[in-house]
């Protein structure tokens, strides 16, 4: 199976406006996510971090800061804001190096310098938004992005936002995610979706038959 068919690209290459899921589209770092959350939590018990572990792979997308109190009450831990923010530091310092060292998806450099100037790029993720700005500076790609999107801001509110302030039509715009939640995101917004093969993604990919691409090559 090649990488990106011909539709796939034309879709990609037409559209006046793209926007990107960051983990699992840009960086291969959704595994990274995953041994972040498990380690946090294994102190609570295998029994834990291992259902974090499983509920963290099938909800990627979905930000921390909803996460974590579920986690904690799994824990058996208040989860008070005090508590959530502090695990949520805790997750952040374990992460964000990971992350920016993590491999990139093959062929997305090429793509965004040989499109930037051309599309208009929206950066929408679960990442807190000054993170993901700090790890976008970090591997020296902020410029290919006329705006970013982080937590807590939803990716379907942060979408449609967007379309409504450049006054884009929605089908002049595309979305390419790994996730149900990105896809959730892109269909109430009427907005086309590109789905990033991934091993995590499988179910989804099943029962998706809309635009797929295994990477940007």
């Amino acid at each position: 199976m090649s990488s990106i068919n011909s539709q796939t690209r034309i879709s990609m290459t037409s559209a006046q406006l793209i926007f990107w899921d960051f983990d699992g589209v840009i960086k291969e770092s959704v595994y990274v996510k995953t041994q972040a959350f498990t380690e946090v939590f294994r102190p609570y018990g295998s029994d834990v971090a291992n259902r974090v572990r499983q509920h963290h792979e099938s909800n990627g997308g979905v930000s921390r800061f909803e996460k974590i109190p579920l986690y904690l009450d799994w824990a058996g831990v208040d989860s008070s804001t005090k508590r959530v923010q502090k695990v949520c530091e805790k997750f952040s310092a374990a992460v964000v190096q990971s992350v920016i060292v993590s491999p990139w998806v093959p062929g997305v450099l090429d793509y965004f310098r040989e499109h930037s100037s051309k599309q208009y790029f929206v950066v929408v993720t679960a990442t807190p938004q000054e993170e993901i700005k700090h790890i976008l500076t970090e591997l020296k790609i902020s410029q290919h992005f006329k705006e970013v999107h982080g937590a807590p801001v939803d990716k379907s509110i942060a979408i449609r936002e967007v379309l409504l302030r450049l006054q884009c039509d929605s089908c002049k715009a595309i979305m390419i995610g790994d996730s149900a939640s990105d896809l959730r995101a892109a269909e109430a917004n009427a907005v086309p979706f590109v789905l990033r093969r991934t091993p995590l993604n499988n179910s989804l990919q099943s029962n998706y038959s809309g635009l797929m691409l295994n990477d940007f090559c």
